[in-house]
């Protein structure tokens, strides 16, 4: 599976979702880490852990299990690292704080077509 694949099926588990503000960076040639980046937001913990979830099992469904999440069930951010597709899944007040985009600014942002 390329990474191409697994960021195509975690955008569709984060729109089917409704994940908010979601971005996608290409990292390739800049980060030795992961071929893509992605952060998105959710209205509510709740929603936040319904994103993440919806991305496990598309990867499931794709036969892809090689991942890890990272944050507990009180978290504000959920980190789940898909190997070349790292997503950060984020309540509103969290993104805003830690505004990890930043650290991105030398990839390529992915335009997203929302469904």
């Amino acid at each position: 599976m390329t990474s191409k694949d697994i960021l195509t099926f975690t955008l569709k588990a984060i729109s089917d979702r409704h994940g908010e503000n979601t971005i996608a960076y290409d990292m390739q040639g800049y980060s030795i880490l992961a071929d893509y980046y992605v952060a998105t937001s959710a209205g509510s913990n709740r929603q936040l852990h319904a994103i993440a979830n919806a991305i496990i099992e598309a990867a499931h469904l794709a036969n892809f299990n090689d991942y890890r999440v990272e944050g507990s069930s009180e978290s504000n951010w959920l980190l789940l690292d898909l190997g070349d597709v790292v997503v950060n899944v984020f309540t509103e007040e969290a993104r805003d704080f830690y505004n990890v985009e930043k650290l991105w600014t030398d990839g390529k942002k992915i335009e997203i077509k929302e469904d």
